[in-house]
């Protein structure tokens, strides 16, 4: 099954390596990792998905809460919670293909950020669902090359991640 954490911790230098460590230590693949400050300069979100069972993600869970950086740690259950990926994906295009692959983007609300005489670059920030559906379209143009961001999760409804305390 795959599980999505959300974790706070303190913005400081090392900090993602002891988190990371601890799923490397347990023989767990991080599907996705994101990082970044959040409203608060001196904490920062770690957004983690991963595949395992649900003994494993608590085991993972508990060691998380025993490192001194970590503010708070959430397993977000399913439907709790909106997710989306950044792409940016390099597409192959010759005059003929470029307004095929230009209407493909716009129905799939996709940017396109750079065009050259032989390919064009899409930004696409959605569900790994409709990620997967706009490769599959553009595939036939033949993708030079893909960059994918992790996830980032955060929940629905007025839930809010703070400081234990707050």
């Amino acid at each position: 099954m795959q599980y999505t954490i959300s974790i706070l911790v303190e913005n400081q230098p090392g900090v993602l390596y002891k988190v990371s460590g601890l799923f490397a230590r347990r023989g767990f693949n991080i599907d996705s990792l994101a990082v970044g400050e959040t409203e608060d300069h001196t904490i920062s979100r770690i957004t983690i998905v991963v595949n395992g069972d649900e003994h494993i993600v608590e085991q993972v869970e508990k060691q998380l809460n025993k490192v001194i950086q970590v503010i708070k740690v959430r397993v977000l259950q399913p439907g709790s919670f909106y997710s989306c990926y950044l792409s940016l994906i390099k597409v192959s295009s010759n005059a003929q293909q470029r307004a095929d692959i230009m209407k493909i983007a716009e129905l799939m609300n996709a940017q396109i950020v750079d065009v050259a005489t032989d390919c064009l670059t899409l930004q696409f920030t959605d569900s790994v669902e409709r990620t997967e559906t706009l490769i599959s379209l553009l595939k036939p143009y033949g993708i030079k090359e893909i960059v994918r961001a992790g996830a980032l999760a955060i929940e629905k409804g007025s839930a809010v991640a703070r400081r234990k305390g707050n």
